[in-house]
């Protein structure tokens, strides 16, 4: 079987999407002759191979509205050949390689919907027919959530071919180690032991940041570790100075995968404040509860209160409600035994429904039945 892999950027760029496509191609790449074609980053094509992965990154021309402009993706599209497309939405530069390229419409279409345009009105409207067009072609769509199903007003004339395959992350990724132990130690000495709660992700609107800044003035000694840039560093970093926490809220940017996996193991729970559905899953959620870290996250109709549930592997509060957040900080720091009982849950719920290779399984069965149901790959 021939899948063609369509996605924005690719491994070693870090994002949510790209996560989760270098993921699915290292459990897809023994079973199936693989490629993937995404943007670089700079006006030049450059093709390699990653960890096993036939790469082709597509000249950048310039970027408009976040979006990458790759003139040579419709030609790079039409001198493959395929048996199944998979493509990741939200990309508008991938749509319109797609509807512009050259190939006979033989192939199987399968889109994985990440999730919906938020807050591009404007992308939206100029994007939106052309988006429609792909996924009325589409053999299947998969989306990370039986929430974002019911709830996207984009997949709803497609609800009949849309199939849940929750996002998965290699949870050997994350075992417990002498030395992250140590590492570990060593993060909380630095803190001198105060109680640490933490957020991962870009400083970005939807993030709500912010709010979990505000709240926690009302969580007497606990620390506040931010992983991660972005635009509203210095907007953020001012509003700790006006509410008196500055000497509590930490901004450690971006950090290595084993000092991000210390700080899972070095701090009390992971806080997602998140306010918008363009959080749409947040991988991280993962990431933190593979650690046994519990979470706070937000009741956003998204995928994710379904990735860490009420009262099982953490808390959920309304987003955008931070006398609520500060209460769940609060309740989280105060009762220990009750917070390893939820990291522990948490890891084991990781482990049965969200790992990496059960993810890849139920993609490649999606594949299977798409051939299955066109005749077969071609010969």
């Amino acid at each position: 079987m021939k899948v063609l892999q369509l996605g924005k950027y690719y491994a070693p760029y870090r994002g949510g999407m790209e996560t989760h496509l270098s993921g699915l191609c290292e459990e897809l790449k023994d079973h199936v002759q693989l490629e993937v074609l995404v943007s670089h980053t700079i006006p030049r094509t450059v093709r390699e191979v990653v960890q096993g992965v036939s790469v082709t990154r597509c000249a950048e021309l310039l970027k408009v509205a976040s979006t990458s402009l790759n003139p040579t993706l419709p030609l790079e599209l039409s001198r493959r050949q395929y048996d199944v497309l998979h493509m990741h939405f939200p990309h508008p530069m991938a749509v319109m390689g797609y509807l512009g390229s050259m190939r006979p419409q033989r192939h199987g279409l399968v889109i994985t919907y990440h999730s919906d345009v938020v807050r591009q009105k404007r992308l939206l409207k100029l994007y939106g027919p052309f988006m429609q067009r792909a996924l009325e072609r589409a053999d299947a769509i998969l989306v990370g959530s039986p929430n974002y199903v019911e709830t996207s007003e984009a997949l709803r004339p497609h609800r009949a071919r849309c199939h849940v395959v929750p996002f998965g992350i290699d949870v050997t990724r994350f075992a417990r180690t002498p030395e992250r132990e140590a590492a570990a130690a060593a993060v909380r000495a630095r803190y001198g032991g105060a109680p640490l709660l933490m957020g991962v992700g870009r400083l970005v609107y939807y993030k709500g940041f912010d709010h979990a800044i505000r709240a926690l003035r009302r969580v007497d000694g606990a620390h506040l570790l931010l992983v991660g840039e972005g635009p509203l560093r210095a907007e953020l970093e001012a509003l700790a100075r006006a509410n008196g926490v500055a000497g509590r809220v930490h901004f450690l940017g971006r950090q290595g995968d084993e000092a991000l996996i210390s700080l899972y193991y070095a701090c009390d729970a992971y806080v997602l404040s998140s306010v918008t559905r363009a959080e749409a899953f947040a991988l991280v959620q993962l990431e933190a509860l593979a650690c046994g870290l519990p979470v706070i996250n937000t009741a956003l109709d998204s995928g994710v209160p379904f990735v860490s549930r009420h009262e099982e592997s953490g808390l959920t509060v309304p987003p955008g409600d931070e006398v609520a957040l500060a209460a769940a900080m609060r309740r989280m720091l105060e009762n220990p035994e009750q917070r390893r009982a939820w990291g522990e849950a948490g890891r084991a719920r990781v482990l049965s429904e969200f790992s990496q290779a059960r993810m890849g399984e139920r993609v490649l069965g999606i594949y299977e039945e798409v051939l299955a149901a066109r005749g077969g790959p071609r010969r």
